[in-house]
């Protein structure tokens, strides 16, 4: 690796145009010391007027280095990212490291910068993941554990004596632990070896969105490389804008297809269909329970709408060979 490191930073976009631009510009308008970065813009077939919009933006000159990518296509989160991969690897000269960034967040000053220089003075470390900050609100979780069946379990009943029973399972970590080691940390702010991602040649592109940069750091970890949480990097991100679908304001809404999708091929390529199947039947007796204990509170359970029938069409059934596990 030279002196000066090179960085390919990637923001994909689906319908988020003033978000995604308002990225970009995080990262142009920045200095990131003596790192060279380039950014890279995938536009996935945008129902709105995301491509011109681009194409406009192009025109400035702080962006005349922002390599756009305008799909005919929605490729989802991975795969939309592999696009740039793929093109990257066709260079002469490859980046040494990569940096995916949600449309809907934005680098705050050296976050950068201080996620390479982490990554550059520890070698068995291939991933480092930022400190994620909503507006007005403080830190939101970035660093986790991967899924199992007991964290699926705890996580559905969503009571407090079965958590803490379950406490070394639970998928998210504390928002604000220091740096440390992790399974896998937010796919929203995060810094690879460009080499490693190469190696392992990128995201499996069977997810479609979900659960993709999950897999790809267990193959990472696999592989004898760690993954860090870095909190001394920012980054801020307005949670779920681009997706509607995470945050504590959306839990009750109902989850589209793709993410039950994504959840059953994770399980199934991870652990195997038997684990899998066990999973799915934690989760469902999890929620079971939810619904009873949420009934004698007066409460609403915890559990998206629609999840029975969801549950069953897009996780369940694939996993028993019923169906299948990625949209077509």
């Amino acid at each position: 690796m030279s002196d000066t490191a090179s960085v390919a930073v990637i923001v994909v976009n689906y319908g988020t145009a003033d978000l995604a631009v308002a990225a970009v510009d995080s990262v142009v308008s920045r200095q990131h010391g003596e790192l060279k970065v380039d950014v890279h813009l995938v536009d996935n077939a945008s129902p709105d007027d995301s491509a011109a919009r681009f194409k406009a933006e192009k025109l400035r000159a702080d962006w005349e280095g922002v390599t756009l990518y305008l799909e005919a296509e929605n490729h989802g989160f991975g795969r939309g990212n592999n696009i740039v991969f793929n093109a990257l690897s066709k260079r002469e000269t490859l980046p040494d490291f990569v940096f995916l960034l949600n449309p809907d967040a934005q680098v705050t000053d050296g976050a950068i910068e201080t996620l390479v220089s982490f990554l550059r003075k520890n070698p068995k470390a291939a991933v480092a993941g930022a400190r994620i900050t909503k507006p007005q609100s403080g830190p939101r979780v970035a660093a986790f554990r991967f899924p199992s069946a007991s964290a699926e379990f705890a996580g559905s009943v969503a009571f407090g004596p079965v958590s803490r029973l379950f406490a070394n399972s639970e998928v998210p970590l504390p928002a604000d632990i220091p740096a440390q080691a992790v399974d896998w940390v937010a796919g929203a702010a995060v810094a690879m070896r460009f080499d490693v991602v190469r190696e392992l040649q990128g995201f499996d592109p069977e997810f479609f969105l979900y659960f993709e940069e999950v897999e790809l750091m267990r193959r990472i970890v696999s592989a004898g490389h760690e993954v860090w949480f870095v909190p001394e990097a920012e980054v801020l991100h307005e949670e779920g804008a681009a997706t509607q679908v995470t945050g504590v304001a959306t839990q009750r809404r109902r989850k589209p297809a793709y993410w039950y999708r994504s959840w059953a091929y994770y399980f199934h390529k991870t652990h195997g269909r038997a684990y899998a199947l066990w999973a799915a039947l934690c989760w469902m007796l999890g929620a079971g329970l939810n619904a009873v204990i949420a009934r004698l509170r007066g409460q609403a359970p915890s559990f998206p709408l629609m999840f029975w029938s969801d549950f069953w069409q897009w996780s369940v059934r694939p996993l028993l060979g019923l169906g299948k596990t990625r949209d077509e």
